[in-house]
């Protein structure tokens, strides 16, 4: 039977306030999302991401007073490409673009536009990846759009559609890990595809007058709960972390749990095993101590620990890098931009004859708007980006779509390829021939990164402990020990190091240049026939950037 209720149309006011309620319930789940990382390394969490991505969008449309929902559905979709961040940002920014392009200039949206929307939303970020992964956000946004025309056959009611298709999005998830066999080795759902049903799910619960403040009840492993990287992302106002062991002694209701936690702060994550929880929070100054003291009216509290977030970053803040000494561009040459992790490993690029550096890596990777902003007063219309991070590439690329200049885009995943592609830039030269050499200098040189495990999990037949030190090899991990030492020699060994003439170390902001030295002089030792270098990279989280070539 045809459901034939009048359907609510969509103006621009209404969109912009589910958009901004879509937000708000994103970044209260943000920290869930993030913890959904499969690669149990320091990586680009997609929660943040999406919300950076988001945040820009609504930057955007927030001043607006425009009541054409097309014209505000295209605001919104140029303020995500921006904004885009990260793999998932660009998706997500896709997905606006596709369904701003089916609301057009339209004045209102019934909910048969949507669904048309939603479908071109599908196929516009299914385009924009050249080699698209089911099991993703990708597949979510099909199951999606799929569901949502099979609901229109039976009801136009716009409400009906709204629950219909966060239902279909919540399923979508669920079956991720049965499409992408790395999902089920670390026993998590997609992360992207979370995001996009949080933020459907954000429209809802404002629809249905639900608290878009308190976050879905969630609580990780113990060994799962990533608190390293809290630098990342503090907020004004968040003064202190503190986090605190506790064993219960009844059973903890976790609802009332995170609601009483969100009336002292943000940034609140929970952690379970064998019996013990731990909760971790950013407060202002003055909630610093309550935290504790509502803990210890749960149960007894085994370990405390409080760290004072504003007096770190002040610290960080000190002792500034010396500007760089980038290379100078004339009308008409080549200008390269590179994506860069660390001090030490921009003024090398500077060396190289880097034009611009933009700050960005695993941990925090730069928008789209900020990669255009690096070269758009650059004296030449020949650009070439240098990305060095493979969650960087898709942002470089809508920079490059979204250019009037002649930008390319090298398809660099790491450091050292980035260091290898850039030693082929002859300003004067052909573009076309610097591209395609930069392109071949890829695959000269076999690389090694050195970090800590971020969770237990099994990936790629190895298994992998939390706070062992792994290494990767050519972006895929090979090995978890206990030593650092034991994890370096497995890559050199994997590397075929013997067949080769040269290996750098490029030592990270954990490392001094004198373990640096002492490691390179090991190093050395078992390989008395090749040249050994040793460089300040200044990366955050990667102890050894290692290149063999």
């Amino acid at each position: 039977m045809t459901d034939n209720r009048p359907t609510v149309t969509l103006d621009g006011q209404k969109f912009k306030y589910f958009v901004a309620s879509a937000l708000t319930w994103l970044k209260t789940n943000q920290e869930h999302i993030n913890s959904l990382n499969v690669f149990p390394v320091p990586d680009g969490d997609t929660g943040t991401n999406m919300v950076l991505t988001m945040q820009s969008a609504m930057n955007e449309i927030a001043p607006s007073q425009e009541r054409n929902v097309g014209k505000m559905a295209h605001m919104l979709a140029q303020g995500a490409l921006m904004g885009a961040r990260g793999n998932s940002g660009v998706i997500l920014s896709q997905l606006w673009r596709g369904f701003a392009r089916v609301l057009d200039d339209h004045e209102t949206a019934d909910a048969a536009m949507i669904v048309a929307a939603l479908e071109e939303a599908r196929n516009t970020a299914y385009k924009g990846v050249v080699r698209p992964v089911e099991g993703t956000i990708l597949t979510v946004a099909s199951d999606i759009a799929k569901h949502a025309r099979e609901v229109l056959s039976h009801s136009n009611d716009t409400e009906i559609l709204l629950g219909e298709i966060v239902k279909a999005a919540d399923e979508s998830v669920k079956r991720t890990p049965e499409l992408l066999d790395k999902l089920k080795e670390a026993g998590v759902v997609d992360s992207g595809g979370k995001g996009l049903f949080i933020l459907l799910e954000g429209i809802q619960r404002q629809v249905n007058n639900l608290s878009l403040d308190t976050p879905l009840v969630q609580v990780t492993p113990l060994s799962t709960m990533n608190l390293e990287n809290i630098m990342e992302s503090v907020e004004p106002g968040q003064d202190y972390e503190v986090v605190v062991d506790f064993k219960p002694s009844s059973m903890l209701d976790l609802e009332k749990f995170y609601a009483d936690l969100g009336e002292m702060g943000t940034s609140i994550q929970v952690g379970e095993g064998d019996g013990f929880y731990r909760m971790h929070i950013h407060v202002p100054t003055d909630n610093r101590y309550l935290p504790i003291e509502y803990t210890m009216t749960l149960g007894t509290v085994h370990k405390v620990a409080i760290e004072n977030l504003m007096a770190q970053m002040e610290s960080q803040g000190k002792g500034a890098a010396k500007p760089l000494r980038l290379a100078k561009v004339e009308p008409g040459q080549i200008a390269v931009v590179v994506i860069s992790p660390g001090p030490g490993l921009s003024r090398i690029f500077a060396s190289l004859g880097a034009a611009a550096v933009v700050e960005g890596g695993q941990t925090m990777n730069p928008s789209t708007e900020e990669i255009m902003k690096a070269f758009e007063d650059l004296p030449t219309d020949k650009i070439i980006i240098l990305p060095n991070n493979k969650n960087i590439i898709l942002a470089a690329q809508q920079a490059a779509t979204n250019s009037v200049k002649n930008v390319a885009v090298i398809q660099s995943k790491n450091i050292p390829q980035g260091l290898s592609a850039l030693l082929h830039l002859i300003p004067d030269g052909e573009m076309d021939d610097i591209v395609a050499d930069m392109n071949a200098a890829l695959t000269d040189v076999e690389t090694g990164e050195i970090t800590t495990a971020t969770r237990d999990v099994t990936n790629d037949g190895v298994e992998i402990h939390k706070g062992e030190i792994i290494a990767l090899h050519n972006g895929k991990i090979i090995c978890s020990h206990p030593s650092l030492e034991d994890s370096i020699f497995h890559f050199l060994d994997a590397a075929a190091s013997d067949d080769h003439e040269r290996i750098t170390l490029y030592y990270g902001s954990e490392v001094s240049a004198a373990v640096a030295e002492e490691m390179a002089e090991k190093i050395q030792k078992k390989y008395p026939s090749m040249e050994i270098e040793f460089h300040e990279g200044g990366q955050p989280h990667y102890y050894y950037i290692m290149s063999v070539e």
